[in-house]
């Protein structure tokens, strides 16, 4: 999976964020679904629990969650504060 960090100086929301990383995934993949994501700020993820099991391990589980999923671009915001992962809609086929 390709990956993008993006920093902005400016504080971001969860939903500035989640649009700046759909516009990205929409120049690189074309017509896109987010797969997964995370909110540090305030510690929710999406599927809900992919992480109960990875305490201990070196990948996230919402990565893994996407990765097996075919992701092919995670967009981290501000050092990890919100992770998107993508994959084409026309890969889904």
């Amino acid at each position: 999976m390709n990956a993008i960090e993006i920093r902005s100086e400016n504080e971001l929301d969860f939903e500035m964020a989640s649009a700046l990383s759909e516009d990205i995934a929409q120049r690189l993949l074309g017509d896109s679904a987010c797969l997964s994501w995370y909110d540090k700020l305030r510690d929710h993820e999406c599927p809900a629990g992919v992480s109960e099991c990875h305490d201990v391990c070196e990948i996230p589980g919402y990565v893994e969650y996407a990765e097996t999923r075919g992701a092919q671009l995670k967009v981290d915001v501000n050092q990890g504060t919100f992770v998107f992962c993508f994959r084409s809609v026309a890969e889904f086929g």
